[in-house]
């Protein structure tokens, strides 16, 4: 593998900074002797989709990671399945709120990540660091742009392989929040990050009772 695509959203739902992207710009420029190329997208049905697009033609990585931000969650977690739906809880950046739709008529009722989640999650822990199987990346724009990776990965770029990574807040989100908020240094989400990372470009293969699981 040499060629790894990392996006990362913007700031949304009023938050000043997302530590998915600022996360993934700490990431080294080289991980497991694969580039890493780094991307920031727009939190937007529509543009996020076109931004990943464009990057994955323009890249042709061997592997897409998209990041985003789960608050309340207390560390990073793998997505394992997106679903062909979208119930935007909150309007997107452009002011959409999409309800009970189809992302793609044409696509599946869902995809499954075509990264090793498993691995990436073991090699976290191997690291000492928590992690966890998701199974719910959601309905927002996080959701959206996995699906959308893994129906490009399916239709337009055979041969990569995708995922997609959750993230909790960074210390300074969670300051005027409830007490008990969980939140994550950016330099231990963006090495959780890397470690998920190793494990791809790797090609790391995990016990199915090492990763654990939630939701």
């Amino acid at each position: 593998m040499h060629k790894v695509l990392v996006t990362g959203f913007d700031p949304f739902g009023g938050e000043a900074v997302n530590p998915a992207y600022e996360a993934v710009k700490l990431l080294p420029d080289t991980i497991a002797g694969a580039h890493v190329v780094k991307l920031e997208v727009p939190t937007v049905f529509t543009r996020s989709t076109q931004a990943l697009e464009q990057a994955m033609a323009a890249e042709r990585p061997d592997a897409v990671i998209c990041v985003g931000q789960a608050g309340g969650r207390s560390c990073v977690t793998v997505e394992k399945v997106a679903v062909n739906l979208v119930e935007a809880r909150i309007p997107d950046n452009d002011g959409a709120q999409p309800l009970g739709e189809p992302l793609r008529a044409d696509g599946p009722d869902a995809y499954f990540a075509t990264v090793p989640v498993k691995a990436m999650v073991a090699n976290i822990r191997a690291n000492h660091l928590p992690a966890f199987i998701s199974y719910t990346a959601g309905t927002y724009v996080c959701n959206s742009i996995m699906y959308h990776a893994l129906y490009l990965c399916d239709r337009t770029f055979p041969g990569t392989i995708a995922g997609f990574m959750h993230v909790p807040y960074e210390p300074g989100q969670v300051v005027d929040k409830p007490e008990g908020t969980p939140s994550m240094p950016l330099d231990t989400i963006a090495r959780s990050l890397e470690y998920a990372i190793e494990a791809v470009v790797r090609g790391d293969v995990a016990d199915d009772m090492v990763a654990g699981a939630t939701h």
